[in-house]
């Protein structure tokens, strides 16, 4: 599920109908002060509260919740915000609001059922923090999926809470809102805690939050959500680039999360983690922190993914620094092939000169293939490559993990551009098209290595009058890169100099060559 900040939450509720505080969200304690000024410009003794804008609870706990009686205090509280991590991430914006003086507080909550399999509204007379230990003092109010709640549901709910006829007639309003702004937008959920009764008579939705359904997300660009997933912060900027990955290649799945910018205390060190298939992945992320290590991330490539989908997710991985070891283990079922994954991998490994021990468990179908592929690429690169199979267990191999990293003696890793061939420089350099990408082979190099690629390629690139050529109609010989990387790997196996497949990754050098 997609989240959204509270400032976003608050404004699809104003636009269905609800009263939210005045205020808007602001960046820099600049802008967090020209918001407090805007808010209190011709007014005397307007208040002020600053909140962190983060996916989480308990921000007051956490010194993310401040109030301001002028302006100037303002830029105190937004500055120390501002440089607060939640997590291991940092706050990117504050919402400036303006205090509302309560009178009463109420929890409304829209929530789809699973079991019933229909939307629900939960209801209770007190909000604020606290609530889930109040649960037996909440209201379930069933929802039809296009016509909300009854009518008389909502009617006793607001009427058992002791107010005037008046305000129950607006909390009833509120409740039947609360539906419509959420099937505007097609939320999972959305809560509001407070909705509160201010002194002077009115309802206003003092907080929000809301998470939107994944596969709703591309029919709602106002949202402006850039990742339809959901993760504890917002998206980062590598994050960013492997979810266009994802989006660019339907063959297989991709996900990527950051977990951790560095290592626990105590820990080991940080770990690159690619995984294949969910509940082994859990397993094997387990193993790997009980060997005393901290995960930057968590990946998934399964579903059969394309060679080339392994490879970008394996250079995604390696840009994040100080990484101590790369380790890859999932399913030990896994019905792919898994002989492509070792194709992409050795490919990302040679490519960046690996220089950190990498342990990768590729059970399935082909093992014994893609084991041997990894042992062969090891012997070309400064760190060592292990391959291991579905008989061997997650723990076992994250112990021998651990006594690889021992071995590098602290070795951190440092994000890089890929090497490449100088040929492709030469304007006389052949060139093929593939799915998001170029094989490119040294014309000067092609008569002694014509017979090698023929046959590591599968046929795929043929000779012609003298010069490398597909053999296939363009479109078809694009979208056999899987093929072509193979035949990348191998010919540098085989110490074969002259061809090479290179595989775009939109906006991943630039974020390595500014973190160098």
């Amino acid at each position: 599920m997609a989240r959204l900040h509270e400032h976003q939450g608050k404004a699809i509720l104003a636009a269905n109908g609800f009263q939210i505080p005045r205020g808007r969200a602001a960046t820099t304690a600049d802008d967090a002060v020209a918001v407090a000024k805007n808010l209190a410009a011709g007014r005397k003794g307007v208040e002020v509260v600053i909140k962190i804008q983060a996916w989480t609870t308990g921000r007051a706990g956490m010194g993310g919740v401040a109030f301001a009686k002028r302006p100037d205090d303002v830029r105190g509280h937004a500055a120390r915000m501002l440089e607060m991590k939640v997590g291991q991430f940092p706050v990117e914006a504050v919402l400036v609001e303006e205090k509302i003086a309560i009178e009463r507080e109420f929890f409304l909550s829209f929530a789809i059922d699973d079991a019933a399999r229909a939307p629900v509204i939960i209801f209770a007379a007190g909000g604020g923090s606290g609530i889930e230990e109040r649960a037996a003092s909440t209201r379930r109010i069933a929802c039809d999926v296009t016509r909300g709640p009854l009518d008389s549901a909502v009617s006793e709910a607001a009427g058992s809470c002791g107010l005037s006829p008046a305000h129950a007639a607006q909390l009833a309003e509120s409740i039947q809102k609360l539906f419509a702004a959420a099937r505007s937008v097609e939320a999972r959920s959305l809560e509001i805690n407070p909705l509160v009764l201010t002194k002077d008579g009115q309802f206003v939705a003092a907080d929000c939050r809301i998470t939107i359904d994944d596969y709703a997300v591309a029919r709602h660009p106002e949202l402006n959500i850039e990742i339809a997933r959901e993760f504890d912060h917002p998206p980062t900027a590598l994050e960013r680039v492997a979810y266009a990955v994802e989006q660019s290649d339907h063959r297989g799945t991709f996900y990527f999360a950051q977990l951790a910018t560095a290592a626990a205390k105590d820990s080991k060190g940080m770990v690159g983690f690619h995984g294949a298939g969910g509940g082994g992945s859990m397993m094997s992320m387990d193993a790997i922190v009980n060997a005393g290590f901290t995960i930057a991330n968590f990946t998934d490539t399964s579903g059969n993914p394309s060679a080339s989908k392994v490879y970008r997710a394996s250079r995604i991985i390696l840009a994040q620094p100080d990484l101590i070891g790369y380790f890859g283990s999932g399913s030990g079922v896994a019905s792919q092939e898994q002989y492509w994954s070792a194709y992409g991998l050795a490919k990302a490994f040679w490519e960046l000169d690996l220089d950190i021990p990498a342990v990768i468990r590729l059970g399935g179908n082909t093992e014994d293939r893609a084991v041997d592929i990894l042992q062969r690429i090891s012997g070309l690169l400064r760190a060592p490559v292990e391959g291991y199979r579905k008989t061997d267990a997650p723990a076992m191999i994250a112990e021998r993990f651990a006594q690889l990293v021992a071995a590098a003696k602290g070795a951190k890793w440092k994000p890089r551009v890929p090497r490449v061939p100088e040929f492709i420089k030469n304007p006389s350099a052949a060139m093929l098209p593939v799915k998001s990408g170029r094989v490119w082979i040294d014309p000067a190099q092609w008569p002694k290595i014509r017979r090698a690629v023929e046959t590591h390629s599968g046929g795929l690139i043929v000779d012609r009058a003298g010069k490398p050529a597909a053999a296939l109609a363009s479109e078809e010989f694009a979208n056999r890169d899987s093929e072509l990387l193979a035949c990348d790997v191998e010919c540098r196996l085989a110490g074969v100099e002259g061809l090479y497949l290179e595989l775009d990754i939109p906006g991943l050098d630039e974020l390595i060559g500014g973190a160098r």
